[in-house]
């Protein structure tokens, strides 16, 4: 969003507005108290020296608070330290530090490769592999060394938040920080506030996000919370609209047109094709029963294309150019006909519609479970963590202004023009239907 002020139009500047009140409102918790005890937090330690883990740490070390990282090997933790000192060397090279400050944050990062070690910190975030079973045997370890008192968090994108509290013996110290990727840049935090987290340890880290300049979204526990929960039916309208004879680069196109900073298959070719496969394979039961879901990055992760990491996904990289692959396309087409999925020209607007109606369903219904607290939350998630535009007040603002009849409509035509796939995915939001039946303008909880 580069453009001045005074060059936006009544709507965008309508938009912008409703964002930062959103910001404002975004850490008033119902039945917090604005004067509640906090608990110091004087030292951190993160679990994992990863890219995760490392870019979590500069935010704490930029704050001015100590950090010590864990590693199971010196050698990762010496690379992970490496990579964090070249990251703050660019930023000096830039101009944008000083050596000295540089110097400073170096001083406050150490590193161990023993959990003995954090006895004495006051927060703990773990940024290990996406696995409950390998973040549970962590979280048991933490509950024995960490002093009580401790804030035990998990940088978990998709798990289950209380069955990782239920591996210790203080759930109520237990909350997710799902910082976004990378961790010392972008500025979403989703607090994922778990069913025994102490008030406390909720509103403690709320007030740390501000420390470390973050702006704080907070989550009930579900299927990827606010953000990547609604970012699954995005997607998969995405992958879906390939094999019935969409382009990625048409796709993508919509995406950006529209304004969002990458379309969403350039987006998974960026963070790893082989990662969505992965949270893919741990809900295989609820996904069975659509045989095209995600077929095509199921077949890319095979033939061992990642993305950029590897030169070849949904695009091929060339010295960083991005050029459309004809040999995506007849995958495509091979895994349309196997499937019998009638391939037609499609339209760019029905791109839009479905891609992004379908994300914003999705949001009503988190609202309506009570995930997020507001509707501006949400908003902020995908403004701060998807490359939403802020000129269009994130995806429940924009469908206000689209008008939620309008959604709802066509979410029924496709539910009922696309046969069985229409008829599985295209199911409105309750709160969306209620909202439209009582003549209702905005997205709020009825």
């Amino acid at each position: 969003m580069t453009s001045p002020q005074d060059h936006y139009t009544p709507e965008q500047q309508q938009a912008l507005d409703h964002v930062k009140q959103a910001e404002k409102v975004a850490s008033d918790i119902p039945g917090i108290s604005p004067d509640i005890q906090l608990r110091p937090i004087r030292k951190v330690a993160v679990i994992g020296a990863g890219t995760m883990g490392g870019g979590i740490a500069m935010n704490y070390a930029n704050a001015g608070i100590p950090v010590v990282m864990l590693e199971l090997k010196q050698e990762a933790l010496d690379k992970g330290l490496d990579i964090i000192r070249k990251n703050y060397q660019r930023t000096v090279s830039k101009g944008k530090l000083s050596q000295e400050e540089m110097d400073q944050r170096m001083a406050l990062l150490s590193g161990t490769l023993s959990y003995d070690d954090l006895g004495d910190v006051d927060l703990v975030i773990e940024a290990v592999f996406e696995s409950m079973n390998v973040k549970k045997q962590v979280f048991g370890t933490l509950d024995k060394v960490c002093k009580p008192g401790a804030i035990l968090a998990s940088n978990t994108s998709t798990l289950d938040v209380d069955e990782i509290a239920a591996s210790t013996n203080r759930p109520q110290d237990v909350i997710g920080l799902h910082f976004f990727s990378p961790a010392n840049v972008m500025r979403l935090l989703e607090i994922v506030r778990g069913e025994k987290t102490a008030d406390d340890v909720l509103a403690t880290c709320l007030d740390m996000a501000k420390t470390i300049k973050k702006v704080a979204v907070v989550s009930g526990v579900c299927f990827g919370f606010i953000g990547n929960r609604m970012l699954e039916p995005y997607a998969r309208e995405a992958h879906r609209l390939i094999l019935e004879g969409a382009t990625p680069a048409q796709v993508d196109g919509v995406m950006t047109s529209t304004g969002l900073a990458m379309g969403v298959l350039s987006m998974y070719d960026l963070a790893g094709i082989d990662v969505g496969y992965l949270v893919r394979e741990s809900r295989r039961d609820e996904i069975s029963q659509d045989p095209g879901y995600c077929k095509l990055a199921d077949e890319l992760y095979h033939l061992g294309r990642y993305g950029q990491k590897t030169g070849r996904g949904f695009y091929i990289y060339e010295d960083r150019e991005k050029k459309e692959d004809p040999e995506v396309l007849e995958l495509a087409q091979k895994i349309a006909t196997d499937l019998g999925i009638e391939r037609r020209e499609i339209s760019n607007e029905e791109i839009h519609d479905r891609c992004l109606y379908m994300l914003i369903n999705e949001g009503i219904q988190i609202l309506d479970e009570g995930i997020a607290l507001r509707s501006g939350d949400i908003d902020l998630v995908w403004i701060n963590g998807y490359g939403f535009p802020a000129w269009l007040g994130g995806p429940m603002h924009y469908a206000e202004q689209i008008g939620l009849e309008k959604i709802l409509d066509t979410i029924r035509h496709y539910r009922d023009t696309l046969g069985d796939y229409g008829t599985m995915w295209f199911e409105p939001a309750p709160l969306l239907e209620k909202l439209v039946a009582e003549g209702k303008t905005k997205i709020e909880k009825v």
